[in-house]
Formats: C-alpha cells, structure tokens, sequence
C-alpha cells in the first residue's frame, strides 16, 4: 500500500522532468560548496569594504540583463537548445573561480556565470511545461527537496576542507570540482527534448538583434496575464530584495557581530538544508491540497521571524533562525512557482518568467549593493531591520492581494493527456 501511495505521488517524473531531476542532483553535490566560505574567500583576494556588494550587483545586473532575451528565446526558438549550451559555459565559468588571483577575477568569474544563467526562463518553462497542473506543488517542491538532500553535503565537505587545507586552497578545490560535476551535468542535459513544437535552432544573431523585441513583448504580455499575475510579481520583488540585503553580509556580520568563529559558520548551514529535506514533501502536498497562498503566508511570516532571531542569536540560535529561512524559502518559492503555472498560458511562460527574473535580479542586485552599504556605513543590524519592515507589505500583498485562479493554465502534460 505505502509503495503504490508512493509511486503514485511520484509517478509524474518522467521524460523531460527525470532528465532535469537527474542533472540537478549532479551539479547540486558541489553547488552548496562555495557558499558558506564565499564572503570569507572574497575579502582574503583583497576584497574589502564595499567588493562584495559590487560582486553581489554584478552578478544580479548581469542576471538581470538576459532575463528578458531568455525568456523571449525560449518562448520563440525552444527550451533545450539554451538549457544545453549554456549549461556547458555554467561549468567552465568556475574554473575562473578556482584560478582567481584577486578579488577582481572573482568578479569576471561571477559576471561569467550570470551570462550563461540566460537559459533560466527556458528551464522554468520547460519545468511548467512538463509536470502536471494536479502536481506543480509536488514539482516545485521535489526541485527544493533534491536541492536540500544533494547540497546538504557541501557545507560539511567545506567545512572538512578549510580545517584540512585552509581558505583559499579549500575553495580553490571547490571550484574545480563544480566545474566538472556541472560538465557531466551539462552532458547529461543533451538528453532532454523540445517542449516548443514550432521551436527554430537559435543563431548567435538573434541573441542581440532580438532584445528589443524580446523587452516589448516581455512588457506587453503583462497586460494580458490576470492582476493576481502583477501582484505575485510585486510581492516576488520584495521578498528578493530583502532576502539580498542580509545573505550580502551574514558571514560577516555572523563572524564580527555575533563571534561565531569561521571554523564554525559551515554548520549553521545544515540545518537549512535539512529542513528543506525534510519539509519539501509536506509543503508540496500543502500546495496541491489546500491552495497557493497559505504557503505563501506562512513563508513571509517564517522568514521575519528567522531574520528576528538572527540578529542576537549565538549559535545554536542562528541554527535554528537558518531552519527558519529554509522553511520559508521553500514555501515562498514553490507556491509563487505553482501560482505562476496557474496563472499563465503555456505560450507566454518564458516572456512572463523573464521579465519576473529581471526585476527581481535587479532588485536583488541593488539590495546586496545597499545590505553592504548599510553594514558598513551604518550600524551593523541596519540590513535586518529594513529586512523586518518590508515583510508588512509582503505579508498584506500575499494576504488581500493575491488570488487564486478558478481555472489554471494547462501544461504540455496535460494537453497531450487530453488528445489521447
């Protein structure tokens, strides 16, 4: 009986989705590596004062800018073609990483790295054109749940490899391995087929004489998605730019303010990841079952609170205020993915998640800039607490604001499971 609860609950990863949930747990055993350490190895380069904003805005400015042709891309010439070749150039953007010399090559490696992240409409899309309208909590979630269980190792491996190599080589060593896991990867990604039946291949061409078209028609199409559609965007934005005003500096402000020693700081970040483990099924039966915007209450409020407790907290406090920002991530992030599928056609997916992913880059961009700023020129808890006031709005936007569709917008599962 547990056994076919189970397959049947699963039984709609296949095809295109297996392919991407394959790929992920690959690159998601080193993805989590870096992150830890990543402020600490910045400021060793000789990045000090404001670099790691500067760093924080070039890789969300660059995000920012090929949000709009890759969402346009994906919608006109086809998902897989910018999923495969740019996963490819995702890998050996590390390598610069792992070779920096300064603080300065980080930053070229970090503007690298966001250009190739132009296939990020195309995966979404090909995601929400994959998986089931009955099953786009449990989709969403399961990309949350592989992201918790194959990045949960990384911290510890970091951790492992500071005590045993010290800073700068242990992240040097990171960096390699992401490059060849993302390769093997980027390898495995061939497999995937066009979910875009009139797709064309994409020429290098296209990538710039299409970008004023590409930021019209990504502009255009809002006025036809419902005012739910706008609202969700808004609220996404606020919650981006408050998340960056913090994880900008938390190392920091954990090892200078808080006198959580670097050697130590890796562990806080279990317990994030093991409750997105550990919570991501749940939250995604939450979705399916009783709607959207629950989740999406609950990840405000989760995510204040953690932020609450992060301030003061010793470190047990700042592992539990790190459970908190995992519960409320997810929450967050799968039920504004499922209401997005919800709310917009198939054929406007990649426009609709371009033009999200540019405001929200932007914004992000600008509140890692400004976290860094504040920290630095102000009193270090400033960052929080802007973090704190601007969950009122988030919390009234997603509450009286954001509704959900009587009827959701089909997936290509769904349209092929019709015809037959």
């Amino acid at each position: 009986m547990i056994t076919e609860s189970i397959k049947r609950q699963f039984s709609f990863i296949t095809g295109n989705y297996r392919v991407l949930v394959v790929s992920w747990i690959i690159m998601d055993l080193a993805t989590e590596m870096p992150t830890p350490n990543f402020q600490y190895y910045v400021q060793a380069l000789g990045g000090t004062g404001l670099e790691l904003g500067i760093i924080g805005l070039a890789n969300f400015l660059c995000l920012a800018l090929v949000a709009f042709p890759g969402g346009y891309l994906a919608d006109k010439y086809g998902r897989r073609q910018l999923i495969t070749t740019m996963t490819f150039g995702l890998a050996l953007s590390f390598l610069l990483f792992a070779f920096a010399g300064s603080w300065h090559l980080v930053l070229v490696g970090t503007i690298m790295n966001s250009l190739c992240l132009i296939y990020q409409p195309a995966l979404f899309a090909m995601v929400q054109d994959s998986v089931p309208v009955e099953r786009r909590g449990m989709g969403s979630t399961i990309m949350q749940l592989i992201h918790g269980a194959f990045n949960t190792p990384g911290p510890i491996i970091a951790g492992f490899l500071l005590l045993q190599f010290g800073l700068i080589t242990s992240m040097r060593i990171i960096y390699v391995l992401m490059t060849l896991l993302c390769l093997i990867a980027a390898v495995w990604r061939l497999r995937l087929t066009e979910t875009m039946s009139k797709g064309e291949p994409i020429r290098l061409k296209y990538v710039v004489s299409s970008y004023p078209k590409a930021i019209s028609e990504s502009i255009r199409v809002w006025k036809t998605v419902p005012r739910s559609t706008i609202w969700l965007l808004i609220g996404q934005i606020m919650v981006m730019f408050s998340f960056a005003l913090t994880q900008v500096i938390n190392a920091v402000y954990a090892r200078d303010v808080l006198h959580i020693p670097v050697e130590l700081w890796w562990i806080t970040f279990i317990p994030l990841l093991l409750i997105m483990i550990l919570a991501s099924v749940p939250i995604g039966l939450m979705i399916d079952k009783i709607g959207r915007r629950i989740p999406l209450i609950l990840g405000v409020v989760v995510s204040a609170l953690g932020t609450w407790l992060f301030i003061d907290g010793d470190l047990l406090m700042v592992m539990f205020s790190m459970a908190l920002f995992g519960l409320g991530q997810l929450a967050l992030m799968a039920g504004s993915s499922a209401l997005f599928a919800d709310l917009v056609q198939q054929e406007n997916r990649g426009k609709v998640v371009g033009f999200a992913n540019f405001a929200g880059y932007l914004a992000m961009g600008f509140g890692m800039l400004l976290g860094n700023f504040l920290y630095v020129g102000s009193v270090p808890q400033m960052p929080f607490y802007v973090n704190l006031v601007l969950a009122i709005p988030e919390f009234l936007i997603v509450t009286f604001l954001i509704h959900e569709p009587k009827e959701k917008a089909e997936s290509i599962s769904t349209l092929t499971n019709a015809k037959t």
